[in-house]
């Protein structure tokens, strides 16, 4: 890959409410697929009040999150060693491989998180409870 360049607003929203197989029910963008990146995934997530995604880990995948908008309560650490802490805009978090994390918005208006991982996986999410 040489090089892309893409604009948020002209990458498509994908309703995940519309495919069965992945949880959880909200708008993403699939900048990776804008960019044509092979070796990172990158989404746009967006939350509504009360949207959250689920405490889980990946198998081998890292993941860098930033919040461009609202307020977010995060759960992260092993099954057992669980941390809450409360984010805002200009806040990064990360989960290394096999590293349990989530987090729900709590803000009012809409959310936006900016989601990076690698290496690219097609792995659902584990449950961190049975990674002991």
């Amino acid at each position: 890959m040489g090089y892309e360049v893409a604009h948020a607003e002209d990458v498509p929203v994908t309703d995940l409410s519309e495919i069965d197989a992945i949880p959880p029910d909200l708008d993403i963008r699939s900048i990776d697929d804008a960019l044509g990146l092979g070796e990172l995934r990158a989404k746009l997530w967006y939350f509504d009040p009360g949207e959250e995604i689920q405490y889980h880990a990946h198998a081998e995948q890292e993941e860098l999150y930033y919040v461009l908008e609202g307020e977010f309560s995060l759960k992260l650490g092993p099954s057992g060693e669980e941390e809450y802490v409360e984010v805002g805009p200009g806040s990064f978090y990360a989960a290394g491989p096999e590293t349990g994390h989530g987090h729900r918005y709590i803000g009012e208006d809409r959310g936006v998180i900016l989601a990076f991982g690698a290496p690219p996986t097609e792995d659902p999410g584990l449950d961190p409870h049975e990674l002991d």
